[in-house]
């Protein structure tokens, strides 16, 4: 499966997935988007959020973007 994720980077707000209406996860971090410490923290609530493992989660495109297109591989 994958999803669209809009991540908010050094948020104040606490770390958090929050469902958006139209399908995009919006997910909060409290790590600077700095040498990938965001992007292993959005992998590590995600993984947490569908009870997957992390070595099923990848980010496909937007690596260095908020908006970033991630392929989650879910056991049956």
């Amino acid at each position: 499966m994958k999803v669209t994720v809009r991540v908010k980077s050094s948020s104040k707000k606490g770390v958090f997935v929050q469902p958006g209406l139209d399908g995009e996860l919006l997910v909060h971090v409290r790590e600077p988007a700095i040498d990938g410490k965001a992007n292993r923290k959005v992998i590590e609530l995600l993984s947490d959020f569908y009870d997957v493992p992390k070595t099923r989660i990848e980010i496909i495109r937007g690596l260095t973007s908020p908006i970033k297109v991630i392929k989650i591989e879910r056991t049956e």
